[in-house]
Formats: C-alpha cells, sequence, structure tokens
C-alpha cells in the first residue's frame, strides 16, 4: 500500500474523484436501505477471515458510505476516519496487520477511539476500471501474520461478486425503468398494443423484428425490412424480410459508411428517404435495386450505446409524420426490448455463476422465497446430507435435521421469517452416512430495491469438531477447577494440620520438661524413702505413675506432630501383617470376618517396625468399633508411585498398608476433622481423639501419606504410604536408653548445661545423686567460661533448645577445643534432634536409671 497521503492528491487523483462519482451515481448505491446480497457479502467476509467486523463500503466526495457491515453500528463516515480511501489507490488485496504501527493510521480516530488494529480489504472496480470502494474486514487484535493466501483470494473474489451484483443491480433498475417507459409508450399507442406484446414474449432480437415486421407489414404496406447489429466498424444483418436469398447475401454484412445503413450506424442519426427511385444518391443503389419509393432508417441506441440499425422500405408514398412517429416509438421499444433481452442473458449468466460458485462454496447454501419456502440448495447441501437433489426444496431440508433439534430449527426459523430478521440457529444434520454432525445455520433477509422482502439467503457450516472442542475444554476446565480445588482443600488441611501440630508440639515439649523434673525429683525422692515406710512410698508411687501416664500422652501429641523419636529401619510390611494377624484376629468379635491381601515379594518400607504395628493396631481396632453389628476387616499391601498431586510428598515409589471395613463409613465433614487432635465420634469415655492424629502423624514423620476413602453406609478405607526402602537410604537409630541395672560411676566431672532453672537443677541434683562431680550453666557463654577455666571435665550434657546459642552449636565449639569433651544431648521436642550417627540424645523425661545408663554409655564410649 502505498505510503503517500491521500489528502494530498494532484489534478490526476481529483479526476478520478470526479469519474468515481458519476460511477458510484450510475449504481444508485449510496444511502440506500440494506441489501441481503451486500449483507450475505459482508457477512461471508467476516465469517471467512475470522473477524468481528465487515462492510461493503464506497468512498465519494468527502465521506466513507457503508453499503453493509457487520460488528458496526455506523451507516457513513468522515474520509479523514477512512481507511478504504487508501485502499482505492491501489489494486488487488491490502493488509494492514496493524494500524496502530502504521504512520499512516496512527492517529486514525477510529484507532484512538474504536481500538481498531487490523485491517485487509479489496478494491472494488468497475468494469472500466474506476474503483468505488472497497469490502473490508476489520479486527480489534492485531494480526502479525496478515491473512493467509486463500482468504486474500477470498476477499478479491467478494470484491468482484460484489461488482457483478452492482451490474446487475443497476441493469434490472435499467431495464425496469425503460419497461415502463414502453409500457407507458404502448398504451398511448394502442396500434403497437400487440407489438409491444410481441417484443415482451420474443425469446431473441430475430424473432421480435420478424414479429413487427409482420405485425406493421399491412397496415404500413411495408415490402422490405433489415436489421442490422453492430460489431466494431461493421454492420451483420440478423434479420430481414421481403429479400431474396442472393439479396440477403449482398446485404449480409456492411461497413460504417457504406449505403444508407451504414451512415446511419455511424452518425447515430435516423434517415428518412422519399421519392428513391428519382434519387442519383449512390449510397441508395440498392434500395433502388428493390424498387422501393420510401424508406426510413433508425439507429438502434440503448444508454449511448449503438445495438444496430432497423430499416423499413415500401413501395408507395413517403411515410407521414404519423407512421414515423409509430416507428420512432417502435423502434425505441424495439431497443429497449433487445437490450432487455441482453440483460436477461447477463442475468442469466450471472444467476448461472453465482449458481456455480455456491455449487463450490465450501459451506451449505440455501435460498427461499418470501413464505420461508426453500427454492434453492446448493450441490455442497445434498453431498453433505445425500439427499435427492431437489428433495430438499420446501420444507424438505428439515428431514435431514435431527428429530430431537427439527421443533427447535423449524420454529427458530418461522420467527425470523415472520419478523425478517437474522436469523441463527445451531442443529445436527444427519449426514450422507447417517451420522448426525453439529452444524450452524445463519441466513440474512433479502430485500428488493423497492424493499419488499424477498426471503432468505443462507448458509450451513460443520462445527462438529467445534462443538467437541468446546466439550472437551469445558471438560478440562472443570476438571481442573476440580483438581485445583481438591489440591487446594488438601493443601488448606495440610496447613491446619502442620499448625496444629506446631501448636501441640510446643506444648508437649513444655509438659516434658515440667514431667522431666516431676518424675525425676520423684525418682530422688523414692531412693530417699525408707523401704518400711509404706505409706509414702504408695504415694510416691502414685505420682510416678500419674507422672508417667503424662509422659505417654505427651508421647502421643508428639506422634500426631511427627516429633515423637523414631528408629527407621527395613519393614517388610507382608511379615509385619502376618505377624500381628493372630493378635488382631483375637481382638475382633466373632461377628467379623478378616481378610489380608498382601503383595508378595513386594518393596520393603523405611519406617518404625514398632509404631507401624501399632498404627496398624489402631486402624484394626477403629475399624472394629465402626462394625457393631459385625462385617468384614481387610489388609491390604501393595506397592504405589505417588506423583506431585499429594502437597507435601516427593513423588516417588511408597509402599501402602490400606485398613478397610464395611463399617458404617463417614461423611466428608467427619473426614475433614478426622486427624485433628481430640476429635473423636465415640461416646465420652472411648476415646481420646488422638489414634488417627497419631497415624497421621507417623505417616508424615516417616516421609509418607495418610488417606481417607469413606461415605455414609459404604464402609471406610484408610491407606498409609510409606517411602520404599533403597539403597542410599542410610537406617538411624535413636531414642531413649534402655533401663537397667545402674552402672557405677568413676566419680567425673558432669557440666549440666539448661536454660530451665528447674530442670538445670533436677540434672545437676540427679547426677549428684549418681555420685558424679557437677558443674551447671544457663547458657553456651557460661558454659564455655567453666569449661576455659576447668580442665577436668569430661561431659558436657545440655539442652539442645536454649536462646542465644543452642545446644548443637555450642558442643561444636566445645570440642572443637577440647576435643576429648564428650556430649550427651537432651531435649523434650524430637524436632530438635540430630539427625546423625553416632550422637548420644536421652530424649525428655526420663528415669534416673536411664540417665545414669546413657550418661555411662556416652563417657565410655
Amino acid at each position: 500500500m502505498s505510503n503517500g497521503d491521500c489528502d494530498d492528491r494532484g489534478e490526476d487523483t481529483i479526476l478520478d474523484d470526479r469519474a468515481r462519482i458519476d460511477a458510484i451515481a450510475r449504481y444508485n448505491i449510496l444511502d440506500t436501505p440494506p441489501e441481503a446480497a451486500f449483507d450475505d457479502i459482508a457477512a461471508m467476509a467476516a465469517e471467512i477471515l475470522e473477524a468481528p467486523m465487515a462492510m461493503v463500503n464506497f468512498v465519494v466526495g468527502d465521506r466513507q458510505w457503508f453499503k453493509a457491515a457487520i460488528g458496526v453500528d455506523w451507516n457513513n463516515l468522515p474520509i479523514d476516519m477512512s481507511i478504504c480511501r487508501h485502499v482505492i489507490l491501489e489494486p488487488g488485496v491490502v493488509v494492514v496487520p496493524d494500524l496502530a504501527r502504521d504512520s499512516r493510521f496512527d492517529d486514525n480516530p477510529l484507532i484512538q477511539a474504536e481500538g481498531v488494529r487490523f485491517y485487509a480489504g479489496a478494491v472494488l472496480e468497475t468494469p472500466d476500471g474506476i474503483p468505488v470502494g472497497a469490502v473490508c474486514v476489520l479486527d480489534t487484535m492485531p494480526r502479525p501474520d496478515g491473512i493467509s493466501e486463500r482468504q486474500k483470494r477470498t476477499l478479491k473474489m467478494l470484491a468482484a461478486y460484489t461488482m457483478t451484483q452492482l451490474e446487475l443491480r443497476r441493469t434490472a433498475a435499467l431495464a425496469e425503468a425503460e419497461a415502463a417507459r414502453a409500457e407507458k409508450r404502448g398504451q398511448r399507442l394502442a396500434l403497437l398494443t400487440k407489438g409491444a406484446a410481441s417484443l415482451l414474449a420474443a425469446d431473441d432480437a430475430a424473432t421480435m423484428i420478424r414479429d413487427v415486421y409482420a405485425l406493421l407489414e399491412e397496415p404500413f404496406g411495408l415490402n422490405v425490412s433489415f436489421f442490422y447489429t453492430c460489431s466494431d466498424q461493421d454492420l451483420r444483418l440478423v434479420a430481414s424480410a421481403g429479400l431474396t436469398p442472393e439479396q440477403q447475401r449482398q446485404a449480409r454484412r456492411l461497413e460504417f459508411g457504406q449505403t444508407i445503413c451504414g451512415i446511419v450506424a455511424q452518425t447515430r442519426t435516423p434517415a428518412h428517404l422519399t421519392d428513391i427511385q428519382l434519387s442519383d444518391d449512390p449510397e441508395a443503389a440498392f434500395l433502388r435495386m428493390l424498387g422501393l419509393d420510401a424508406y426510413v432508417s433508425s439507429p438502434l441506441i440503448h444508454d449511448d450505446r449503438l445495438l444496430g440499425t432497423l430499416s423499413f422500405g415500401r413501395r408507395g408514398p413517403p411515410f407521414s409524420d404519423g407512421e414515423l412517429g409509430v416507428l420512432r416509438t417502435l423502434i425505441a421499444q424495439i431497443a429497449t426490448a433487445i437490450e432487455r433481452l441482453r440483460a436477461d442473458d447477463r442475468l442469466r449468466e450471472s444467476e448461472a455463476r453465482f449458481r456455480n460458485m455456491a455449487d463450490n462454496a465450501p459451506v451449505m447454501m440455501w435460498v427461499t422465497d418470501p413464505t420461508g419456502y426453500c427454492t434453492y440448495l446448493n450441490a455442497r447441501w445434498y453431498d453433505f446430507t445425500g439427499q435427492e437433489h431437489g428433495s430438499g426444496e420446501g420444507n424438505g431440508w428439515l428431514d435431514a435435521v435431527h428429530p430431537d433439534d427439527r421443533p427447535l430449527a423449524g420454529e427458530a426459523f418461522a420467527t425470523a421469517n415472520a419478523e425478517q430478521r437474522q436469523y441463527r440457529v445451531d442443529f445436527r444434520l444427519r449426514r450422507a452416512d447417517g451420522v448426525y454432525r453439529w452444524t450452524i445455520d445463519t441466513a440474512a433477509p433479502r430485500f428488493d430495491i423497492d424493499g419488499s422482502y424477498l426471503g432468505y439467503v443462507g448458509s450451513v457450516i460443520d462445527i462438529e469438531e467445534r462443538k467437541v472442542a468446546e466439550a472437551e475444554l469445558e471438560a478440562r476446565v472443570a476438571a481442573a477447577l476440580a483438581e485445583q480445588a481438591r489440591i487446594e482443600a488438601t493443601l488448606r488441611q495440610s496447613q491446619k494440620m502442620e499448625a496444629v501440630g506446631q501448636l501441640t508440639g510446643g506444648i508437649a515439649h513444655d509438659f516434658n520438661n515440667m514431667l522431666a523434673v516431676i518424675i525425676g525429683s520423684l525418682d530422688l525422692l523414692n531412693r530417699r524413702v525408707d523401704s518400711q515406710d509404706a505409706r509414702i512410698r504408695r504415694y510416691v508411687d502414685a505420682a510416678l505413675d500419674g507422672a508417667r501416664r503424662a509422659a505417654n500422652l505427651t508421647q502421643r501429641l508428639l506422634a500426631f506432630t511427627r516429633n515423637q523419636p523414631l528408629n527407621p529401619e527395613p519393614v517388610d510390611v507382608d511379615a509385619l501383617v502376618t505377624g500381628m494377624t493372630d493378635l488382631i484376629r483375637g481382638a475382633l468379635g466373632a461377628d467379623i470376618v478378616m481378610e489380608t491381601v498382601l503383595a508378595g515379594g513386594g518393596w520393603r518400607a523405611l519406617a518404625d517396625a514398632s509404631q507401624l504395628e501399632n498404627v496398624v493396631l489402631n486402624l484394626a481396632m477403629n475399624a472394629r468399633d465402626a462394625m457393631p453389628e459385625g462385617g468384614r476387616l481387610t489388609i491390604e499391601t501393595r506397592d504405589v508411585v505417588l506423583g506431585s498431586d499429594h502437597p507435601g510428598l516427593t513423588p516417588g515409589d511408597y509402599v501402602a498398608i490400606t485398613v478397610g471395613d464395611t463399617g458404617t463409613g463417614m461423611t466428608a465433614e467427619v473426614i475433614a476433622k478426622a486427624f485433628d487432635p481430640f476429635f473423636t465420634t465415640k461416646e465420652v469415655g472411648k476415646g481420646t481423639g488422638l489414634g488417627l492424629s497419631q497415624v497421621y502423624g507417623f505417616a508424615r514423620q516417616s516421609g509418607g501419606h495418610v488417606a481417607i476413602d469413606s461415605a455414609p453406609g459404604q464402609g471406610t478405607r484408610v491407606t498409609i504410604s510409606l517411602p520404599r526402602l533403597t539403597s542410599a537410604d542410610g537406617v538411624q537409630q535413636q531414642g531413649k536408653a534402655m533401663a537397667g541395672p545402674v552402672p557405677v560411676n568413676r566419680g567425673e566431672v558432669v557440666l549440666v548445661v539448661e536454660d530451665e532453672p528447674t530442670v538445670r537443677q533436677f540434672s545437676t541434683d540427679a547426677l549428684t545423686e549418681l555420685g558424679y562431680r557437677v558443674l551447671s550453666a544457663d547458657g553456651a557463654a557460661a558454659a564455655l567460661r567453666l569449661l576455659e577455666t576447668r580442665s577436668d571435665v569430661a561431659l558436657m550434657f545440655t539442652d539442645i533448645v536454649m536462646p542465644e546459642v543452642n545446644g548443637v552449636k555450642l558442643a561444636q565449639e566445645a570440642t572443637e577445643r577440647w576435643p576429648d569433651l564428650k556430649i550427651l544431648f537432651t531435649t523434650g521436642y524430637a524436632r530438635d534432634a540430630i539427625q546423625q550417627d553416632g550422637i548420644a540424645l536421652i530424649g525428655k523425661p526420663f528415669t534416673i536409671e536411664e540417665l545414669a545408663t546413657r550418661v555411662r554409655q556416652t563417657l565410655d564410649s
């Protein structure tokens, strides 16, 4: 496209504008009502180029006029907003991928106000080469890649088809106007009524002239007639009367300017000759040879175009003025009739071209009359549906529509036809092979030049793939949303459990510190009580029993929070389940059947075997309690591969153990709370609500996962998945020292480092009781200062969690400076435990015997 500014136009462009104004005026197209033919062209352009806006427009004077428009509500624009004014200066198809990036358009109000970014248009050019407008599409999104070659060809074809419609429209209008004038003249000339009828009835010009001659031969006393058509610079005889074959041969062809007819054709001026026999005009020699006395010859002209000449002669008096008037009128009628015949021929050729184009169109096309009766279906329709040619006309097209869709399709069309508005409906259409496919049927109403309703022109497009894609997309979106909701719910549950676990773990940690003091103090007291004082010893034993049960409760809390000390080791889950079968079966009632489904030779898990046994037993007892009327308990093992859809879980290989029952089941609300600490559905006094929370904590601490599958009345399946043992797994053993005989000490110096005063005092007293020399410090700084002054410290007994500097960092610094110093750690919160082999650790609370054993082991290691 030219980069020049179309406002800087020269004289040649102005002359072109005048020619364009005249050409558009001849079409009488501006500011006229919508017409279906042009609306269809705009709709096809929008459909084929997948654009939201399309139009057929004409550029004239200071405005751009829209004959048809899709997606906009304008009917004209000022010339400074016109994009098509540039297009008409270029041949073919013009594409502007991004109007905002083109210096010719970046300040155009259409871009600034309407957001138009893309343009593609094909020039509308008259048969004599005058550009008058364009068929174009617009889009609010730029198209960096423009349009395809096929789309360019299609746009160019639509422009050519638009001009064909304009020419047909113009010709038909002219023919109708001329026929109206001829009819009025025929009414004034009663003598020529039959002649006018003959003109209208004739199928060709030669027949028309022979019928007119036969009509006038007797009343006008005619002896001869000549009808010539013109071609370039000569005349060809088409019809004659009163001539012998030889005379016809002589008159068959004339040049312009040769004989009277040639002169009339050349000058386009009628000739009336009288007294031919007395004339010596050499051009009249042939007429004298025929013995004629009077002769009239007139050019046949229509729209300033010479069609030929028509002449009549007689042997008798000259033609009177009245006869000449009738002949002039009749000749004008003949010229109009000949042009009408030619227009009809062109119209038939245009209709044939339209049908040929429609039959070869890539979509099904149809036409109806004003009553809604289908008068035409293209070949594509019959190829697609397999209907017999012609059987789809009338209402036969509905036979190919799916029975369930016929009422909708028929009613939608009847309503649109009654309201003479655009029609659009989706329905399933039977293909020739019997398969129904989704299609979209769209149509626009057609109106005559006088505004009368003519019916519809529509198209049917197969959209099965689009429907399938939309359904699949909707399904994928629904599935994705459901999956997202599930993952979010799982993540929220995981975050909630993590938060509850941190809170619970903190509480258990503080309890362990307090219980360490209580149990240790009671232990010391017990060592000092006289063995004969049974009453006091009973009190001490009762207090110790309560404290130990409290310690057990904190261990269960730590199990939920994944902070209980574990001893992971290779576990053959099949063997573990088999070994527990008798124990579990004995705990079930006679009305519960137990079944095991084992993987058999599957993977081994990495877990604490003792804790795993407790988990399986816990789940089995829960299953038993859920089947008060009896049922079936199933324990199943299998190898599984878990993916990334489990938040907080590393994708990989896992060993799964499922405990299922046929009991009462759980609601979704119960499942959501099942792992919460202290939540239970059992009666008061029959459950603590820590069972499933322990299972959850054990699974997560072991690096695994636990899930519940249940519904009311459908039973429950609880699956715990544990990491598969691999060759790279190192097995760590940690926990409390086994109780046994208190070892004999050697009076070594032990440094106690503890920030809690009561715990520090108890540890000091206990170690002193055991015969060790004890130093104490309330933190890392004080401990280092003591070590600098005391070279005889053999062991440092330190808490892990301390303010400022924790026990691990303290131990690292101390052993770097005093390599022979032995370290024993203690903690009430296993999350703080050191995950490394060879590290001495004792968990809180501990007994004096356990402390004595662990201290001795550490000193002797």
